[in-house]
């Protein structure tokens, strides 16, 4: 590394600390929620009902964290940075509330979409500021450290979910999280300045793409709801023709969701979009797992929790590892995470789906499959991130922060509708029991396979452009 590329200790020290203390720490929150909300979702679906709905806990929290992620540039032009983020924690302790309390999975799931928007102002500020509070030399450092929050995230979010699962008290789990935002909150305001020294400029919102991505996602999730194959076809079908108007309303629209021709065929940007969705895609089968571990594995909700975080935790390994990477090994990660993806799911499908009740070598099988889904991701994460805010348009910089969340978010909001499908499909609901289950398990992780299967030839694709480059 040479003497110019960015440190650690430059990144944790002087100015640059506070900032990364207040961009990681609203990641840190919003991710150590999802961990929560995984662990205890099993207990809560058992006291409140729901099964069917499972996966819209995460559907409709994760479209919410997209149009608060789609929103955060006009709220930081608008009200600066201490309020943008005032605002983000005032909305994610009401929907942590509204949850704490819910009578039914409806009103469940009402908190969770407050909870949503919430979190991804939180999820996008980390991001959408990393150009204007650090250095170009410590941004690949920078997006270590925000995406590092996850691994963080699993040494709590899964601890608290489960203990309080355990305890029967999840209501608990959701509502400890209303003095901790107030806390980060006052945290916040103390440490980042009323007004950036770089102002977001106010710009009308792309209203027709949002709408269109928004139906997209619910299109996968109402069809998944019904047994009958033809309808889970249709909500598939619906989801494509909306993606379609979506990319079409990009082109023609002066009002985009994405960089200027990021979704034309020549841009650099397009393959890095599309290996970080296929990717992200392949992870949201982390959806179910705590519910397989439970009930086909006989684990608690601690352990269960914990081992689902184990996704999270290779991811953070791996990035960490990885971000000071530089030329051929930058190629190698990009190009070698997807393959990587690719073996754990393969692995994870032929592991859940068993009813071990405790059978240490498949648990074993189990850790070592999610581990390297998430180390998978981790290890070309970073370079990916920060090479769309190297190619991006100079004028389309702040549209470029954004789109890292606005693509991650929607991958994983269509990943969970599509997981939530795939489950219903194999039998989760009917016929039900041990047998469906290990069905349903079945049928999420081979299909979700393909995703990282795709990334792989889109990843090359990146990394050929870079080569590229590097010689000439």
């Amino acid at each position: 590394m040479s003497a110019h590329d960015g440190s650690w200790g430059d990144l944790l020290s002087g100015k640059n600390l506070a900032g990364s203390i207040a961009l990681a720490g609203g990641v840190a929150l919003h991710a150590i929620n999802i961990y929560i909300a995984t662990t205890v979702l099993p207990s809560v679906v058992k006291d409140i009902g729901g099964l069917d709905l499972y996966a819209w806990n995460t559907t409709l929290f994760v479209v919410a964290s997209i149009l608060g992620s789609a929103l955060t540039a006009k709220l930081l032009a608008t009200t600066g940075s201490r309020g943008a983020y005032a605002i983000a924690a005032v909305l994610f302790m009401a929907g942590s509330v509204i949850c704490a309390a819910a009578p039914t999975i409806a009103v469940m799931l009402l908190g969770r979409t407050l909870q949503g928007v919430g979190g991804g102002f939180l999820f996008a500020l980390g991001y959408a500021m990393i150009n204007s509070v650090f250095e170009q030399r410590l941004w690949p450092r920078a997006m270590a450290l925000i995406s590092g929050m996850w691994g963080v995230a699993t040494l709590f979010g899964p601890a608290i979910g489960g203990i309080f699962a355990q305890l029967d008290a999840w209501r608990w789990a959701f509502g400890m999280l209303v003095p901790v935002t107030l806390v980060y909150m006052v945290l916040v305001w103390l440490v980042l300045p009323a007004r950036s020294q770089e102002r977001l400029a106010a710009k009308a919102l792309p209203v027709p793409q949002l709408l269109l991505l928004t139906v997209a996602v619910l299109a996968v999730s109402v069809g998944s709801m019904s047994h009958d194959p033809v309808w889970n076809l249709l909500g598939v079908a619906v989801a494509a023709v909306m993606v379609a108007m979506l990319v079409r309303q990009e082109f023609t629209s002066n009002l985009r969701l994405l960089p200027k021709d990021a979704l034309r065929m020549h841009s650099p940007l397009l393959m890095l979009y599309l290996t970080m969705g296929l990717l992200v895609i392949g992870m949201t089968s982390e959806t179910f797992v705590p519910y397989f571990l439970q009930l086909l594995h006989g684990q608690s909700p601690l352990i269960s929790g914990y081992l689902a975080a184990l996704m999270a935790a290779g991811w953070t390994v791996a990035e960490i590892w990885s971000s000071g990477w530089q030329g051929r090994g930058i190629r190698a990660a990009i190009v070698n995470g997807p393959v990587v993806v690719l073996v754990g799911m393969v692995l994870l499908a032929c592991s859940v789906p068993l009813h071990g009740q405790g059978d240490w070598l498949i648990l074993a099988a189990i850790c070592v499959g999610l581990s390297l889904v998430g180390f998978g991701i981790g290890l070309g994460w970073p370079h990916m991130l920060t090479r769309i805010l190297q190619v991006a348009p100079s004028d389309d910089k702040d549209a470029a922060a954004t789109s890292i969340t606005t693509v991650q978010l929607f991958a994983t909001a269509l990943g969970s509708a599509l997981a939530g499908m795939l489950a219903n499909v194999g039998g989760l609901n009917v016929p039900g029991g041990v047998a469906g289950m290990s069905s349903a398990a079945g049928w999420l992780f081979w299909v979700l396979a393909a995703a990282p299967l795709l990334a792989v030839f889109s990843a090359i694709r990146v990394s050929a452009v870079l080569k590229q480059e590097h010689a000439s």
